[in-house]
């Protein structure tokens, strides 16, 4: 029976000193995995790549999946510290303001959203729009460091899928969104405007380069054809063992045109041109018209 279309909880527990405990609770609606992050002495918490549920047949918004991760908070006794997004994610709306206003922890996203922001006032030709500094707390940089309770995390910038998507590397764990998928599957698309195959073959072989048994924790699963139950998580020992585009030996050369043959072959997300100008407000609606309701506008003939 597939599990596909179920919102699924999984606990990959702390291993020791400096590891944290990590939920991947997957949405079905889109695929995508959302992430707990705790230091397992303090009980402190990141949030990372929440789901704003978004109909996108009938235009209505509900938390469902927003609400499942803070019952989840509640029942293992932690307190949110940050909401991070690895990006502005093109197939899902981001929660981020919702769960800044409900848990009072500060927002962040990497910096070169500001860049991302700008190609995409281009592209819905709303010049003015966009604010990463209004809507983000925190705009986090290559190699920047924070803290969740006691433990380190550190930012990879990780260019390829967006040229400004962040990994998270906490302890032995590292949430590494729209890269790497798991290993039967392979590796995440890379024509976005932004997006560059080349750019992602080397964030994937910096992600690769961290120690063996590092947990990945990708942003994405859609199965099979042989295997019906969302997967999130394997080492990096296994990607570079099994993983079908990336694992030890390929060349760069064949998976940058197997990458970018793939991509020619792919229509764009159903959610991506009313999620990106949400999420590039930082999970924020347009402000609301005359007549107190919310628009968004849609490009025809752009892509």
């Amino acid at each position: 029976m597939s599990k596909l279309n179920e919102r699924v909880i999984r606990h990959s527990p702390s291993r020791g000193a400096g590891s944290p405990d990590v939920w991947g609770i997957y949405e079905p609606d889109t695929g995508s995995i959302q992430y707990v992050c705790a230091d397992p002495e303090t009980k402190k918490a990141a949030l990372i790549d929440v789901v704003w549920n978004f109909d996108a047949r009938n235009y209505r918004f509900s938390t469902g999946s927003m609400d499942q991760v803070l019952d989840l908070v509640r029942e293992n006794g932690l307190s949110v510290e940050w909401v991070l997004d690895t990006h502005p994610h093109a197939d899902h709306v981001m929660a981020s303001a919702h769960l800044k206003e409900r848990t009072g922890a500060p927002n962040a996203i990497g910096a070169k959203l500001r860049e991302i922001a700008a190609i995409w006032r281009d592209i819905y030709n709303l010049p003015e729009a966009f604010s990463p500094e209004r809507d983000f707390d925190r705009l986090f940089e290559e190699g920047e460091t924070f803290r969740i309770g006691d433990l380190e995390a550190r930012v990879m910038l990780s260019p390829g899928h967006t040229l400004g998507s962040i990994t998270f590397v906490v302890g032995d764990a590292a949430f590494t969104h729209d890269t790497l998928m798991q290993p039967d599957i392979g590796t995440s698309r890379a024509d976005f405007p932004g997006g560059n195959a080349a750019e992602l073959w080397e964030s994937i072989q910096a992600i690769l380069a961290l120690p063996g048994d590092t947990r990945l924790f990708v942003g994405h699963d859609y199965g099979s054809a042989t295997r019906r139950e969302p997967q999130w998580e394997a080492s990096v020992s296994e990607h570079l063992a099994h993983n079908v585009h990336v694992k030890a030996g390929t060349r760069r050369e064949d998976w940058i045109k197997r990458r970018q043959d793939r991509d020619a072959t792919l229509p764009l997300p159903d959610r991506i041109l009313a999620a990106l100008q949400i999420n590039l407000r930082g999970g924020r609606l347009p402000m609301a018209e005359d007549d107190g309701h919310h628009y968004l506008k849609l490009p025809v003939d752009r892509f």
